[in-house]
């Protein structure tokens, strides 16, 4: 495809204006030529009426196309190739009726020659060139048929040899700009491209980042830096004016180079901070770089791996403690066998292989939770799960008097979580609502519910008893590890849950019930959906 296309980069249509304003200076030429003194007395005309109504004909041609070149910003391949062509052919009509001029005409049509070379593709440029030659060639025909001697077919060859050398030299030249102006054009993309990956990484860096030159003018901000300076307007650039405490700082660190690391808070109600500066460049020393290090997030990271270190040292002794767990579990239902113990002792030994259980409880959620497998999720719904899990409990437990249904949304719930993750963290929240969610003496009455939060709102899954509740001082440390209120509970159940729940995304929160029962609610995310309109 040629370079003059619709899409035309700015050199190109500039080369073409400068073509046109050639063609002008052209038609100029042989108006002048045509029309002027010289035509009667130094270069006579062979058919004056002809070299006039031409001249005059492709000079109004050559304004006209000027004109169109610089209102049209997408120039087309076949009006240029025309107008290459009746360049060539009114060059043809100037030579035959100015013999005299006919060198300096070829001459003059090198340059339409060069210039088809450079806008046009190889096979209309190659078509321009040829006419251009054969027309030399046919000039020089008529020039001998008439007797005049003067222009002769060497002549014309010699221009035609000179007419492809030039198309070739420039069509080369032409291609090795385009190449270049590609490779430009893709360099730059490029860069805009980067340039954007940066600035977004930036504005959504946790740490704060600003720009300040040696005014105290602040020229960049991110949105972490503006959270952290309690939220200025817009128009306030002043670093004194937003943050005083931070400006004090950076002028402390450019007059004596030494950096205050002690933590502030720069604005009521924002965490701390610790400042950082450095120069832009080292050798400018008007802008400097602010960043910002929210003390919290390194609470939370040092938190984070306290934690796992913790949870890798609580696995390795949950292993240690369970060889001598099992020994004592073991001599406690020998010594039961033994036929000489009164009804203290078996009391003794009931003791013992109750509590037995309950540690072993405790080792088996502590392993279940250090060696967690990662959520894979999946789009579930949850009318369907839900039904599936009612029917999958009931076969595996014996409920007796006791209830559990579900409770459906009229339309598909679309949930997004790990199948196995869900099961263990209802199975769990279904069986605390058996044992504690019902009233002294009555069966218990436990519904799992699917819905949406609103009709457009985050897909729920509740459990619901009609027990007596949790009393609000309770509910506010459920979640926490080694919570309970049973005797024989472990207080890892919820907790367990609630970690499943969060590797997934979602949410584990109790809701108090009105009039009297208890309500665990889950709050998933939603499968993302393609925006509509979007071809596949």
């Amino acid at each position: 495809m040629s370079a003059a296309t619709a899409d035309s980069p700015d050199h190109i249509r500039r080369e073409l204006r400068v073509l046109n304003i050639y063609r002008v200076f052209q038609a100029l030429a042989y108006s002048t030529l045509a029309l002027s003194s010289l035509a009667f007395e130094w270069m006579p005309l062979r058919e004056p009426w002809v070299a006039r109504a031409s001249a005059l004909a492709y000079l109004l041609f050559a304004l006209i196309v000027l004109v169109r070149s610089l209102r049209d910003r997408h120039p087309r391949t076949r009006s240029i190739s025309i107008a290459l062509s009746i360049d060539v052919v009114a060059a043809f009509l100037a030579a035959v009726a100015i013999p005299a001029a006919h060198t300096g005409i070829a001459a003059m049509l090198v340059i339409n020659v060069g210039a088809a070379a450079l806008l046009l593709t190889p096979r209309v440029a190659g078509f321009v060139t040829a006419l251009a030659t054969l027309m030399m060639i046919a000039q020089a025909l008529f020039t001998l048929q008439t007797g005049d001697t003067s222009p002769m077919l060497l002549e014309a060859g010699l221009f035609g040899v000179a007419y492809f050398a030039t198309a070739a030299l420039c069509y080369t030249l032409g291609s090795q700009m385009r190449a270049s102006e590609a490779l430009a054009e893709q360099r730059g993309t490029d860069l805009a491209n980067l340039a954007q990956v940066n600035d977004l990484i930036i504005r959504r860096m946790r740490t704060g980042v600003l720009l300040v030159d040696d005014a105290n003018h602040i020229h960049q901000i991110n949105e972490s830096a503006w959270l952290l300076l309690g939220n200025p307007g817009i128009d306030q650039r002043d670093l004194g004016t937003v943050a005083p405490e931070l400006s004090r700082r950076l002028y402390h660190w450019r007059t004596s180079h030494e950096l205050d690391t002690s933590a502030v808070a720069l604005a009521e109600g924002v965490p701390e901070v610790v400042p950082r500066f450095t120069r832009l460049s080292a050798h400018d020393d008007s802008h400097v770089l602010i960043f910002l290090d929210d003390t919290s997030l390194v609470s939370q990271r040092a938190e984070q791996l306290t934690l796992t270190t913790l949870g890798r040292l609580s696995a390795s002794i949950a292993h240690e403690i369970r060889n001598p767990l099992a020994a004592i579990r073991y001599s406690a239902q020998l010594l039961a066998e033994s036929e000489g113990l009164n009804a203290a002792d078996q009391r003794m030994v009931e003791i013992i292989n109750n509590h037995c259980g309950r540690v072993n409880e405790i080792i088996e959620n502590i392993l279940q939770l250090s060696r967690r497998e990662r959520s894979r999720p999946e789009s579930l719904d949850l009318n369907h799960w839900t039904t599936r899990f009612i029917d999958e409990y009931k076969e595996s437990n014996d409920l007796g008097k006791d209830s559990l249904r579900a409770l459906l949304y009229p339309r598909p719930v679309e949930a997004l979580a790990d199948p196995q993750h869900l099961q263990q963290v209802v199975w769990n929240l279904v069986q605390n609502a058996l044992h504690y969610g019902r009233m002294p003496n009555e069966p218990a009455r436990v519904m799992v519910v699917a819905r949406l939060a609103t009709d457009h709102g985050p897909p729920l899954l509740e459990v619901t008893d009609r027990g007596p509740g949790i009393p609000p001082k309770v509910a506010a440390q459920i979640f926490e590890p080694f919570f309970t209120t049973h005797e024989y509970g472990t207080g890892l159940g919820l907790y367990l849950a609630k970690q499943m729940c969060e590797a997934n995304q979602a949410s584990l929160e109790y809701v108090p019930v009105a009039g009297g029962g208890s309500c665990f609610r889950i709050t998933l995310t939603a499968p993302a959906r393609a925006p509509s309109g979007t071809e596949g």
